[in-house]
């Protein structure tokens, strides 16, 4: 038992020491996140994250990059060719920007993440503070007055449409921003507010207001939000006008209910007639 402990401290000292190193000393290599001890303790060293080469993260980056331009095609029917996406998409522009600036503010550099987040909004519109985690493939569609907070996660190949904003509430440290599952589609005018976490495959009708957690494979419509659940029926995330109404509902439901009162005075007052 002795030997395991001594074993254990042995192994920890070793493979944290280079990456603290790594960290304090040489900002241009990417760390990958802290080691878990339970996976020194059962043994698990290839679980364990190594540090990374400039090399290795210069190709995973563009690996990213490639993705995300490659999903504007079948995301967008508008997309003709590669120089009008590259010249003319605000939203790839702005995630270029973003994915270099999220990697500067991971290696602590000072000033210039935020520098060139605002240099993106003024050029494209969209911001997204450096601290934001952008999966792969997400397409920002038109990208106008898109807000993104410094705590939020999006993930992979998400859609987002002009005005969104994954935005916090109050002046709460720490984790305050929403948390994007796959495939999610948040549309124009949506807002998604405070430390919640949407699922997978979920649409966000267009000015909707989600200030509540939302299960995988629904849908959200209205001021505040409210799931709507599409049982075995597949919807087209480009397809705004399949999304329900809910409030046509009500008023449905409040004709019905007046149509249903008016009928129920009226027998009453045939039933007081004399004779």
């Amino acid at each position: 038992m002795l030997q395991s402990t001594t074993n254990y401290s042995t192994t920890r000292s070793q493979l944290t020491t280079p990456v603290a190193e790594g960290r304090r000393h040489n900002w241009i290599t990417h760390c990958q996140p802290p080691i878990d001890d339970r996976e020194l303790e059962r043994g698990d060293t290839d679980k364990i994250p190594r540090v990374r080469t400039p090399f290795q993260v210069i190709k995973q980056g563009w690996r990213t990059l490639l993705t995300d331009f490659q999903i504007i095609f079948e995301r967008d029917p508008a997309a003709r060719n590669r120089f009008e996406v590259l010249v003319c998409y605000p939203g790839f522009q702005a995630l270029i920007s973003h994915r270099l600036a999220h990697w500067l503010h991971r290696q602590r550099v000072p000033f210039l993440p935020r520098f060139l987040s605002q240099l993106a909004r003024f050029f494209t519109g969209i911001e997204i503070h450096p601290g934001a985690v952008m999966g792969k493939g997400v397409f920002i569609d038109h990208g106008m007055g898109v807000v993104i907070g410094e705590t939020a996660i999006v993930g992979d190949y998400c859609l987002i449409y002009q005005g969104a904003t994954l935005g916090g509430t109050g002046k709460e440290t720490g984790k305050r921003h929403p948390t994007l599952g796959k495939n999610v589609v948040v549309s124009a005018g949506a807002k998604i507010l405070g430390n919640i976490h949407i699922g997978d495959h979920v649409r966000i009708g267009a000015g909707s207001v989600v200030l509540r957690d939302v299960p995988t494979d629904c849908t959200v419509v209205g001021v505040p939000g409210r799931i709507v659940r599409q049982s075995g029926k597949r919807i087209d995330p480009l397809e705004h006008g399949q999304l329900p109404d809910t409030q046509a509902a009500a008023l449905r439901a409040l004709r019905d209910r007046i149509t249903e009162l008016e009928q129920q005075l009226a027998s009453l007052e045939s039933k007081r007639k004399p004779g």
